[in-house]
């Protein structure tokens, strides 16, 4: 079980496992908080925490939840509720997620069955992915009922970059081929580094910092100079980050983010003071609360949240380095430097 000395003990995180699947419905899906609403990105990043604290059975039900309600196209709606579903559009980096999940799962536990279960699901979602790249590389943020929308998000994006990598691992691993997924990982990866323009801009959200970091688009220098440069903007000493800069509100989930941003480039220090400052979020049953607005003392929203409890786990077994999984992160650059994304221009072929 993971665990960070002095911060989160293994019967606290295993706690948190248990507290995320309490909020567990029958039919396997994961909402934000009880009675909330599911949207299958959340829903996978709490079925990859209960991987890690050794629920297998309640984090295989979230996934048999994913290919069961998954649609003929590849997609899953943006957002349910129980059984009903609230938001027909789909969501591209909601809809790639799953490779990301299901790679993570069998880091964790080893099991080919699993994955050759899960396969036609994560080949047909990573399908659709694909198909909604547009010419400079980026992935179109959402289709609706009016057709593909032309903007792309840079944080999505950078999430959709990590997802393509886990798909190419496992379509290795069942020795199926998928040239397509590696020049859009090539494509996408090249417009992350050089082309900012092309992403709807955003940069008062704290996501949109780290974030190219931590779905591997972005690694060296570039990396760590992105990380100095709004560092104070984001970073509230003694309690985590701001989700916006101009807001004095610090939330769980993003602070463990850039955790495991942090821990990709080697900061290891920061980050687990990072960690360790964001613990005033836990509730004594072991969930976490969203958020703090450290002005008045008060938590917003006020909901225990499946999403942060997700989030503080896999952080802790990122910096313990405890199961298969731990690397997941830190290795999301690993697809595109075999492939010789960072040898390319923008006269590469696959760019063009």
């Amino acid at each position: 079980m993971p665990s960070v000395p002095g911060v989160l003990s293994p019967e606290q995180c295993l706690d948190t496992g248990r507290a995320i699947a309490r909020m567990q419905q029958s039919s396997g899906a994961i909402p934000w908080f009880p009675g909330g609403h599911t949207d299958p990105w959340d829903h996978i990043e709490s079925a990859m925490a209960l991987t890690v604290t050794g629920l297998r059975e309640e984090a295989e039900a979230a996934f048999e939840w994913c290919r069961r309600t998954q649609r003929p196209d590849g997609s899953w709606p943006v957002r349910f509720r129980g059984d009903t579903i609230e938001n027909h559009d789909t969501d591209s980096n909601f809809t790639a997620y799953i490779a990301v999940g299901v790679w993570h799962h069998h880091l964790v536990t080893g099991d080919r069955q699993f994955v050759e279960h899960m396969w036609p699901t994560v080949r047909a979602a990573l399908d659709l992915v694909v198909d909604m790249q547009l010419p400079g590389g980026q992935i179109a943020w959402a289709r609706g009922e009016g057709g593909l929308c032309d903007e792309a998000l840079l944080t999505g994006c950078s999430s959709i970059h990590q997802s393509l990598g886990c798909g190419l691992r496992l379509a290795e691993l069942v020795g199926e081929s998928q040239p397509d997924w590696e020049v859009a990982l090539i494509r996408l990866g090249h417009a992350l580094r050089r082309h900012p323009e092309v992403f709807t801009p955003k940069p008062e959200y704290s996501m949109d910092w780290y974030y190219p970091i931590l779905g591997g688009a972005l690694r060296g220098p570039e990396a760590h100079e992105r990380i100095r440069d709004r560092w104070v903007d984001f970073v509230v000493d003694g309690l985590g980050i701001r989700c916006v800069d101009h807001r004095p509100w610090v939330t769980g989930a993003e602070t463990c983010e850039l955790v495991l941003a942090l821990d990709t480039l080697g900061y290891t220090g920061r980050a687990r003071g990072l960690f360790a400052a964001m613990q005033h979020l836990r509730d004594p049953d072991g969930s976490y609360w969203t958020g703090l607005v450290y002005a008045d003392g008060k938590r917003w929203p006020v909901e225990l949240s499946s999403w942060t409890s997700a989030a503080v786990v896999l952080a802790a077994d990122a910096l313990s380095r405890t199961t298969g999984g731990n690397s997941i992160f830190r290795d999301a650059a690993a697809p595109a430097r075999r492939l010789g994304a960072d040898r390319c221009t923008e006269h590469c072929p696959v760019l063009v």
